[in-house]
């Protein structure tokens, strides 16, 4: 039996699997994205946080995507082969006959609209063609998307991207400090009666007058200003499509305006009840912050419920004080 040993500690090690981490492999896509960015921007002279905000919007709307790697881009087949093209070979040859866009990334001869370094190259190519700055690349994006909130989703991402210099950005805050007295229940849905029949497209969480509000996620300013039901509000765009809804503020943080980007724990406004009326109505409901969140699928924009989400990031800042 203790011959037998040393051969049962072989079987026994190459028997067990190796376990990956989620954490090991969410570093290697990022690492392997980031470097796909990278060679495309020295192949086009295009920023890699151009490939890099493109690639995760269309991430954010896409169910599928052609490529089964770690690049998201899609490019609609009769783009890439030529509307009269009456073939979909890959031969680069064959589609510029047939004046597509597709593009041989890797210099192995074809433009294959499912591998990662075509796709980029492709991509970067067609933004070449309007110019480099961030005016060309809005209209470039303009021409590809035809839809001006996708344009300016797509900007904004590549802001936050150039400002942080990475695309690995997972950190959230709950939008009111833990150390101040507030509450909250799940009140999406619940119906409203000011201006008309409605649902509450948010949760509600109640703090006292002038308590700090907190950007919960990285983003760009889309919005400030007033609305009659919302009263003083701001809108915050996500690098993940969502919208982030902060209404009846009391008032703004200092110098923060449209175009500005945060991130999370960045105090943006105070706890308010302002709105229900004419600019500066306040009062006619107590003091809490609205929190609502919009999702963009690429064609349209739809609220969903953010309680899920803010217990969870609630959760997160207590293991974080």
């Amino acid at each position: 039996m203790i011959k037998l040993l040393p051969f049962l500690v072989i079987i026994s090690f190459f028997s067990v699997p190796m376990m990956v981490s989620a954490e090991e492999k969410n570093d290697d896509m990022v690492e392997n994205r980031m470097a796909l960015y990278k060679k495309s921007e020295a192949l086009t002279m295009i920023p890699w946080y151009y490939f890099a905000a493109m690639d995760q919007y269309e991430r954010n709307i896409n169910k599928e995507t052609a490529s089964d790697d770690y690049i998201s881009i899609t490019i609609p087949k009769e783009k890439w082969f030529g509307f009269a093209n009456p073939s979909q070979s890959v031969h680069s040859g064959w589609i510029a006959m047939f004046s597509g866009i597709g593009k041989d990334g890797n210099g192995d001869g074809l433009a294959d609209p499912t591998d990662d370094e075509d796709i980029l190259y492709t991509i970067g190519k067609w933004i070449s063609k309007y110019g480099k700055t961030e005016q060309d690349f809005k209209i470039a994006i303009w021409n590809y998307y035809h839809r001006e909130l996708s344009v300016q989703t797509i900007t904004n991402i590549a802001k936050v991207y150039k400002k942080f210099n990475t695309i690995e950005l997972n950190e959230t805050d709950f939008p009111i400090p833990l150390q101040y007295n507030y509450s909250y229940k799940n009140t999406w849905g619940d119906a409203r009666g000011f201006g008309g029949r409605r649902i509450h497209e948010g949760t509600d969480i109640f703090a006292n007058y002038g308590v700090p509000v907190k950007a919960t996620t990285y983003g760009v300013v889309e919005l400030k200003g007033w609305n009659k039901f919302g009263g003083w509000r701001i809108g915050i765009r996500d690098i993940y499509g969502r919208y982030h809804y902060f209404a009846h503020l009391n008032g703004y943080q200092k110098g923060i305006e449209v175009g500005d980007i945060v991130k999370p724990g960045d105090v943006i406004g105070s706890v308010g009840a302002t709105g229900y009326g004419p600019p500066g109505t306040s009062g006619k409901f107590p003091p809490h912050l609205h929190y609502g969140i919009y999702k963009d699928t690429g064609t349209t924009e739809w609220s969903f419920d953010p309680y899920p989400y803010l217990k969870k990031w609630e959760r997160q800042a207590r293991k974080t004080r």
